[in-house]
């Protein structure tokens, strides 16, 4: 299976599961050592955070709009929260 969950899906009862997503990379933002990207796929989007230890990996081999991807790794809950979206 390419993916477990949808971008659309994700809940807060997902916070701490290991899951795999696939879609279209819509918005690259890099901030010193980490780098954000939102993923979206025909249910939604999801943003990913990349840590550190991909760094060396995303240099070598940029990540960029439209680049289709599949991801896995564990769900977290935003610290900062955005006021314009709803989080369930």
């Amino acid at each position: 299976m390419y993916r477990t969950h949808t971008c659309g899906e994700l809940r807060m009862e997902q916070v701490g599961q290991e899951v795999t997503l696939a879609g279209w990379i819509q918005t690259v933002r890099k901030f010193g050592s980490i780098n954000f990207f939102d993923l979206r796929d025909r249910y939604g989007i999801t943003q990913l955070l990349f840590g550190e230890s991909l760094n060396a990996k995303l240099d070598a081999q940029p990540l960029g709009r439209e680049f289709v991807i599949q991801v896995k790794g564990t769900v977290t809950e935003r610290s900062n929260k955005n006021k314009k979206y709803p989080y369930r």
